[in-house]
């Protein structure tokens, strides 16, 4: 959902974006890439900082971009223009989903590099790289089904999409090095701290460096987990039916109002900003909103989730972006029931359907 209180947040680079295989330098050794997505969601953010490795000049990436032959072709014409010459030594991945770990494994193989990323996201990328995890197939079918979600058409293509991750995410690494929340990564002479999050992913990891460069400015490399223009999409899928990601999601960005509030936000889509305590405001205004919503309809009759798609999201959705909405639908169903607001109760078709209290 695009943000209504955009205005009180500030894009210090104005609408200025990296052309395509091209970069924008953001400060002295931070270049910012962008690369396109097959989404309605059509881009990624990607980040290069000048680093050294025992005593090698180099750079290190912090997102891949999903696996296919223009994201590729992108990453070559960066290598050959953008890196001074100089090899990657490192690729950090903020977390397991398909645009941010997709070309992980070409990257690493390509150059020879490290590879860094938490433990959780990495065994759950590797999963779901054999398999699927929540985006397709006949349990992801029955999930939805489970809430609402009954048309014939569009469950025949939830079940057709088993192949849906791995067509982006075809190999992983096949060794890590584990992030962990409070760690510190010293890359080009700046000490940057992982801060964990969850909700959005089971263990993604935003970058925070206290003060980067000359100007000694704050910066978070937030990957997905605070966006500038949307909401972060928190979903419950069918591996962890009974999960509660949005208080996971919420607790999580309420530790970020701990950051400097002049921290210059580095987001995964969008473009970079500050103002980062008012956007965290703002999605915990907005995830407030929609639970005072879906407890009021709980309240005039029993619901599904697929029934609360119209209340959630005041749009069209495409098949790829009905699924992440009834995730969410979930999400919101799951903290109410789960915090004793909502009874659950599956009748007699099979249906999970929320009352209040």
């Amino acid at each position: 959902m695009a943000n209504p209180r955009e205005s009180e947040l500030h894009y210090p680079l104005g609408d200025a974006l990296p052309a395509p295989g091209g970069v924008l330098e953001i400060a002295p050794g931070l270049r910012w890439v962008r690369m396109g997505l097959p989404f309605a969601l059509d881009h990624i953010n990607l980040w290069l900082l000048r680093d050294q490795i025992a005593g090698q000049p180099g750079w290190t990436i912090v997102d891949c971009g999903v696996a296919n032959e223009a994201t590729r072709a992108l990453w070559e014409q960066v290598f050959a223009e953008q890196l001074d010459g100089l090899p990657v030594l490192r690729v950090i991945v903020t977390h397991f989903h398909p645009d941010h770990i997709g070309l992980a494994a070409w990257l690493v193989d390509k150059w020879q590099c490290r590879f860094s990323i938490s433990a959780t996201d990495f065994n759950l990328a590797r999963l779901a790289s054999t398999s699927t995890v929540g985006l397709g197939g006949q349990t992801a079918a029955a999930f939805f089904a489970s809430h609402g979600l009954t048309d014939p058409e569009s469950l025949a293509k939830i079940r057709a999409r088993s192949s849906y991750y791995p067509s982006m995410v075809p190999a992983v690494p096949s060794s890590f090095h584990r992030l962990m929340n409070g760690n510190t990564l010293r890359i080009g002479g700046q000490d940057w701290i992982c801060i964990a999050g969850y909700g959005h992913a089971p263990e993604h990891m935003s970058l925070h460096c206290a003060a980067y460069g000359p100007a000694a400015q704050p910066l978070l490399i937030s990957g997905d987990m605070v966006l500038p223009r949307i909401s972060t999409n928190v979903s419950v899928v069918d591996v962890e039916p009974e999960a509660d990601p949005l208080n996971l999601y919420l607790n999580s960005i309420a530790e970020m109002l701990k950051l400097p509030g002049e921290t210059l936000v580095l987001p995964s889509h969008g473009k970079p900003f500050s103002g980062l305590h008012a956007r965290v405001d703002q999605l915990q205004a907005h995830h407030r909103e929609r639970l005072d919503e879906v407890l009021d309809a709980c309240r005039a009759k029993p619901c599904h989730a697929a029934e609360l798609l119209d209340l959630l999201f005041k749009r069209k959705l495409d098949l790829h972006q009905t699924t992440f909405a009834m995730g969410e639908s979930v999400a919101h169903l799951n903290a109410l029931w789960l915090s004793g607001q909502l009874r659950r109760q599956r009748d007699a078709d099979g249906i999970y359907r929320f009352s209040a209290v």
